[in-house]
């Protein structure tokens, strides 16, 4: 059985308060999705905490907007915007190939839930898979060479509880064969995204790179929006952007140390400082 910390932390911390105390300057990091949910949030926190950090997002407008909004709020300027989308390998590739230096920190949280009908990208792959997994494998990878000459750079993976409702079908990712079921499609590309962080660090840990998996807790976000906008989830254990963002950052900030006094609920394994391997969630 694994053995857990059981930090102070609960669903109802912050992550200005989980990462209070921690100093990212100097330290780059880039948010897929930075420009919405939260996406928005976990820029804001590590921008706060003096980290350069660029949102990759579609919509480039919205997303400087946001980052301009993150520059008043934080008093850190070193808030930037480049376009990425996912989905597009052409735009994956121009994206990486104009980042130059390190790159510390990995944020892959763009996604989406839940389309409804089989959608397919140009290449012929299920959405909700090339979206929120091949996308995000394909950055991860180009960006490699930045990611080690960070000398102890980290990958998050934003999973979700939904990897329980199905495993990856290899045979048939894109419902070539399969009924499509929205539920199905989104499980599969959530427990991609774990195995990711474990493949990765298992292949780059001589890099210095650590990937691991979270589940940032039930959110109402835009990301709902394939589904009415609504969660599933009872009230009671719904989480907010700022709360949610703490589940990632506890994650996130290489140098953070969870207390191991009193009865909160969000569980870590006793590897915290540079973990490896790990899925992280609030419980």
């Amino acid at each position: 059985m694994r053995n857990f910390i059981v930090s102070a932390f609960t669903r109802e911390t912050t992550a200005d308060e989980v990462s209070k105390g921690i100093d990212l300057s100097g330290k780059r990091a880039i948010v897929t999705g930075g420009a919405s949910g939260i996406g928005v949030e976990t820029a804001r926190t590590l921008a706060r905490r003096g980290a350069s950090v660029t949102i990759a997002a579609r919509r480039v407008d919205a997303a400087q907007k946001v980052a301009d909004e993150i520059a008043a709020d934080t008093g850190n300027p070193n808030v930037h915007v480049a376009a990425l989308e996912l989905t597009d390998r052409k735009s994956v590739a121009d994206f990486a190939a104009a980042w130059s230096g390190p790159l510390h920190l990995l944020i892959n949280n763009a996604g989406v839930v839940a389309i409804q009908d089989l959608t397919l990208s140009a290449e012929g792959h299920e959405m909700q898979f090339a979206t929120n997994h091949l996308g995000h494998f394909d950055l991860a990878t180009r960006l490699h060479p930045a990611l080690a000459a960070a000398d102890g750079a980290r990958i998050v993976a934003l999973s979700s509880s939904g990897h329980l409702f199905g495993p990856v079908v290899f045979d048939d990712i894109d419902f070539r064969f399969r009924a499509y079921d929205p539920l199905a499609a989104y499980a599969q590309s959530k427990s991609a995204e774990i195995l990711f962080a474990v493949g990765a660090t298992q292949r780059w840990a001589a890099d210095g790179i650590v990937a691991n998996a979270v589940n940032p807790g039930a959110i109402a976000t835009p990301l709902q929006r394939h589904v009415g906008g609504k969660l599933a989830t009872p009230p009671h254990l719904q989480k907010n952007v700022t709360s949610t963002r703490a589940t990632q950052a506890c994650n996130r900030s290489p140098t953070s140390k969870p207390s191991r006094k009193g009865p909160g609920r969000l569980r870590l394994p006793r590897s915290v400082n540079g973990a490896s391997l790990e899925y992280f969630c609030p419980s």
